[in-house]
């Protein structure tokens, strides 16, 4: 059974997706961008900011499903460029502090809007 999660917090999906579904006890969270809902846009500054905004945003729909960041146990995280990384990796560190979970980091082309950074997240009860 698949549970389709939804939080007023987190930016909506701009297309044919889910914020993020939950399937036998697992939360898949799509790739979250640097929106803040209360703006409707970007927050301003760079990827420090960015990367802070989008932690929200995975905050917000983990505690929707009834999640935490304990419970995550994969993320991936697209960069606009990889000089963004250790910045992105020091924001990313102060939500995972141990029992960190596996993650992968790429740069990629271009993200949606024009992000520097996105991160897509999976959760397990």
């Amino acid at each position: 059974m698949k549970r389709f999660i939804n939080s007023e917090k987190a930016p909506k999906a701009i297309g044919p997706y889910s914020q993020a579904v939950e399937a036998n006890g697992t939360l898949y969270i799509s790739g979250q961008i640097p929106v803040d809902v209360t703006t409707g846009k970007f927050v301003e500054g760079g990827v420090r900011e960015q990367a802070e905004q989008v932690m929200k945003n995975i905050g917000y729909i983990l505690e929707e499903a009834g999640y935490s960041f304990k419970d995550v146990v994969k993320s991936t995280c697209l960069l606009s460029d990889m000089s963004g990384f250790a910045v992105m990796n020091e924001v990313y560190g102060e939500y995972y502090k141990e029992d960190c979970p596996a993650r992968a980091a790429f740069a990629v082309k271009d993200l949606p809007m024009g992000a520097l950074v996105e991160i897509e997240t999976i959760a397990v009860k």
